[in-house]
């Protein structure tokens, strides 16, 4: 099964955003050497400790420095772009990179309120009920296709992803330019009703996971682009050379998401500093939480975590994320986690 990356270029105590993308880009040429089928980036704002803002900028810097590697974005939360734009964004990176691009697409603001209204000022959809609209005109860019009647009939986007995309590829009708993300059961339904493949944060949503995965299944209706079901879950993982050194790991991450969630965001603390933090009862019982739903420890036990994630989800890829404190830290996680899904020789 095809084994993939989402990265955020996260931001440790003592780095620079310019040193996370490095790593970022470092890491995007050592996935292809590795094997790795995509290697998408997300949206954030407003967070210290995550570099990745603009998935278009940072894709088409990744893809100049590969060559092979999917990429694509995991994902542009569309209600804080106009459809059009983002069309024309990707439709660039298709033109530029044929074959090799994916747009991933959210309806989060990916940021807190206030934020979110900032990037809002010049449009986009606002609320839950207006998103599938948004996706149907972004569909309809993406694809050349608008009915007749409707007021963009004769607007295309210019380059349009379309034109980078070749029937016969890696899906059963034609390869999908669009992919739906969600974290709950409406991002699922949808994709399934839309026809299109579907990606799972099962990394910060784990208890939703398999729900939305059968939803996604009995609602799917075949399309143009897609004739059965595809899907694919993002799932955290943390590798190192022995369990202890992932224990420090894992538990960096976690006071950073303890930190995002109790609305203190910052960057990413290193293992002294979760190790010295003084956690309350409450804290831990978050951290015991919030770490049911990843996978660490040394190789054999990532292995063993990811075939079993694997088997109860029956999903037809699997992305990973390894969000660690540090550049060597970063990259050996997913070395490590090649090595243990057989992409490279131990």
């Amino acid at each position: 099964m095809k084994l993939s990356v989402l990265d955020v270029a996260p931001v440790g105590t003592g780095y620079s955003a310019t040193e996370a993308l490095r790593t970022s880009t470092e890491l995007a040429k050592r996935a292809e050497q590795w094997g790795f089928h995509r290697f998408w980036v997300a949206e954030h704002h407003n967070m210290p400790g995550i570099a990745s803002s603009s998935p278009p900028v940072l894709l088409a810097h990744l893809a100049a420095h590969t060559s092979t590697l999917r990429l694509g974005s995991g994902g542009v939360m569309l209600p804080n772009h106009a459809p059009l734009v983002v069309a024309e964004q990707f439709g660039t990176l298709q033109a530029l990179h044929p074959g090799r691009i994916d747009i991933g697409i959210g309806r989060a603001p990916g940021t807190d309120q206030v934020t979110m209204r900032a990037l809002r000022r010049g449009g986009g959809a606002e609320s839950v009920e207006e998103f599938p609209q948004a996706l149907g005109e972004l569909i309809g860019f993406v694809t050349g296709s608008f009915a007749q009647d409707h007021p963009y009939s004769r607007m295309h986007a210019v380059p349009g992803p379309a034109s980078g995309i070749e029937p016969g590829g890696e899906f059963a009708a034609a390869e999908a330019p669009v992919w739906l993300l969600g974290s709950s059961g409406y991002s699922a339904q949808l994709a399934g009703i839309l026809g299109l493949p579907f990606a799972f944060a099962h990394h910060f949503s784990g208890q939703h996971t398999l729900p939305a995965l059968e939803l996604y299944r009995e609602s799917f209706q075949p399309s143009e682009s897609l004739k059965e079901p595809y899907s694919m879950i993002a799932a955290g993982v943390i590798a190192a050379d022995t369990h202890e050194q992932a224990e420090r790991l894992a538990l960096s991450q976690a006071l950073s998401m303890l930190r995002l969630r109790s609305g203190n965001p910052g960057r990413m603390p290193s293992p002294e500093e979760a190790e010295a933090y003084p956690w309350t009862p409450a804290e831990r019982e978050f951290v015991s939480n919030y770490r049911r739903q990843h996978i660490s420890g040394d190789p054999a036990e990532v292995r063993a975590g990811m075939r079993e994630l694997r088997e109860r989800t029956q999903v037809d890829e699997l992305m990973v994320i390894s969000n660690v404190y540090g550049h060597d830290a970063r990259i050996r996680s997913y070395e490590l986690i090649a090595k243990a899904w057989g992409l490279i020789e131990e």
